[in-house]
């Protein structure tokens, strides 16, 4: 490029329109690059106008473990990717309401926003037990992405909660269930008249036909339950968050499925965000699209730190004597045969519940996946669709 002389009749080089274009635009590729090898995501553009900060009360299911930690580390971020325009203060569970009463604090304004395990309003909308996995569904974190970005089901679940004046921003993985007991568990007959913390919904009733007494409780709840003895067995989350929690000082066994199917009942456990639809309104179509995909990014990592952390923890059960055992194959077709007859039951209980099931039944039975045949399900039927 020529050289000329500036108005102060110093030497540079010449400005040009395509020079500036594409400057700009190496600039940009270098400030990108050097966010994304910090793991944070690339950073929203503060919006001018707007010269207040916005601060959304966010109070999470996580009662403490990695899963509190990466929240609230989560939330902490949110005011500095925004340039200051949102900000996220995260509550752990049971800081602001209790956790069962997530639903009405946001509905109330008491929280702006609330990071639950979606199964928990299963009695308040039918369709949300298949909005988070339930026993013998979908398996892999992956294939709940293609419901809810492909099939249709993210549309379905932000039509769901807006009837509750609420925005389902979207899911958030975090990992199988697991079950910790006092008593060995190494097939579903061990389960019978075992008094057993579930999270309600499908798959308490699933346990209840094999047997077990079942009671729900959020997960603050669960290691005062065991260690009282009101309770001999609890399904809760992932490893790492149920060492933390304390259950192993209350039981001496885990419960999983055959290798390669931790859980049978809820292989992937979903939470999500779901916001005020007042607070929603509020922001910019800019910062709307902002907050949905750093919460499609948040899920990823979310997952992804709980997934090692839960590799670690296997070590720390071992030493403190945890003894792990696992459910055979037999058990599997078992539970699957308990669990059909109350797919069709939840489905049948309203149309939006009948939705949602049949694009996940269709995709059970696709080629792509074929968890089930129609054998398996000979004699059921939908009142919808």
């Amino acid at each position: 490029m020529a050289e000329s002389k500036s108005s102060d009749g110093k030497r540079g080089r010449k400005v040009t329109r395509r020079g500036l274009i594409k400057g700009a635009a190496v600039a940009t590729g270098a400030a990108a690059v050097a966010t994304a090898s910090k793991g944070i995501g690339f950073p929203y553009i503060r919006n001018a106008e707007a010269a207040t900060t916005t601060t959304w009360k966010i109070q999470t299911s996580w009662p403490g473990g990695v899963g509190l930690t990466i929240f609230k580390d989560w939330c902490a971020s949110i005011q500095e990717k925004t340039g200051g325009e949102l900000a996220f203060q995260g509550f752990g569970a049971k800081e602001v309401v209790g956790d069962f009463q997530l639903f009405d604090a946001v509905k109330r304004g008491v929280l702006n926003a609330m990071n639950p395990f979606t199964l928990y309003w299963a009695k308040r909308i039918p369709a949300s037990v298949f909005l988070s996995s339930y026993p013998l569904g979908l398996r892999n974190p992956h294939e709940w992405d293609v419901f809810f970005y492909a099939l249709g089901g993210l549309e379905i679940a932000r039509k769901l909660f807006a009837a509750h004046d609420m925005y389902y921003v979207g899911p958030i993985h975090h990992g199988p269930n697991i079950i910790h007991s006092k008593v060995p568990i190494r097939s579903i007959d061990d389960f019978r008249g075992r008094k057993m913390r579930l999270p309600g919904g499908m798959v308490a009733e699933v346990f209840q036909a094999a047997g077990a007494k079942t009671t729900t409780l959020p997960g603050s709840e669960i290691f005062p339950a065991l260690e009282k003895g009101t309770i001999d067995v609890a399904d809760y989350v992932g490893p790492a968050i149920n060492y933390a929690l304390g259950f192993h000082k209350a039981t001496k066994y885990i419960s999983m499925g055959p290798p390669g199917f931790m859980s049978l009942y809820q292989p992937v456990d979903l939470m999500d965000l779901t916001v005020s639809m007042n607070d929603w309104n509020k922001l910019s179509k800019r910062m709307k699209q902002f907050v949905e995909s750093e919460v499609h990014v948040y899920s990823d990592l979310h997952h992804a730190k709980i997934q090692k952390a839960d590799q670690d923890s296997w070590a720390l059960f071992e030493k403190a004597g945890t003894i792990v055992t696992r459910l055979g194959q037999d058990d599997v077709e078992k539970f699957t045969k308990l669990a059909v007859p109350r797919w069709y039951a939840w489905a049948n209980k309203d149309k939006d519940a009948a939705q949602v099931f049949k694009i996940q039944l269709d995709y059970m039975m696709s080629g792509s996946l074929g968890y089930v045949t129609p054998a398996m399900i000979k004699g059921q039927k939908l009142k919808w669709g």
